[in-house]
């Protein structure tokens, strides 16, 4: 079994931004003068430009060191079934190939990546429900 350089907690807490990210949709009502309590809060699901939860997901990626950005993106690998465990030297040779100014951008635009990092988790025995648990 390959030695993750990345925390399981940094990679469950992305997974988790991740995937409040994920859930966004297009502005509907640009143009909406109402409050949160009248349109039922669906502003909050709706993707503006300068979205705080777009924020949060790409500075939580920045942070991460170069081991670690490409650990995130071999398990995203990994998850989408690119490549199997047993290619995990190989998923992060192909994680190399993004330039690390692009992973953020990169890893946004993966439709349910979210999902693809929880599996990759869970080819090393990690699981969300266990880092809930603890957290």
């Amino acid at each position: 079994m390959p030695t993750l350089t990345i925390t399981p907690d940094s990679a469950f807490a992305i997974l988790l931004k991740a995937r409040e990210f994920d859930v966004k949709v297009a502005e509907s009502d640009p143009d909406s003068g109402s409050n949160p309590s009248d349109d039922g809060d669906v502003d909050a699901l709706e993707f503006v430009p300068g979205d705080e939860t777009q924020r949060e997901l790409f500075s939580a990626i920045r942070d991460l060191n170069d081991d670690e950005m490409l650990d995130l993106l071999a398990l995203i690998f990994v998850g989408r079934g690119d490549f199997t465990i047993q290619e995990w030297h190989a998923a992060r040779q192909a994680a190399a190939e993004i330039e690390r100014a692009k992973v953020p951008r990169f890893i946004s635009d993966i439709p349910l990546v979210s999902d693809f990092l929880e599996e990759g988790l869970s080819q090393f025995d990690l699981t969300l429900t266990d880092y809930l648990d603890r957290h």
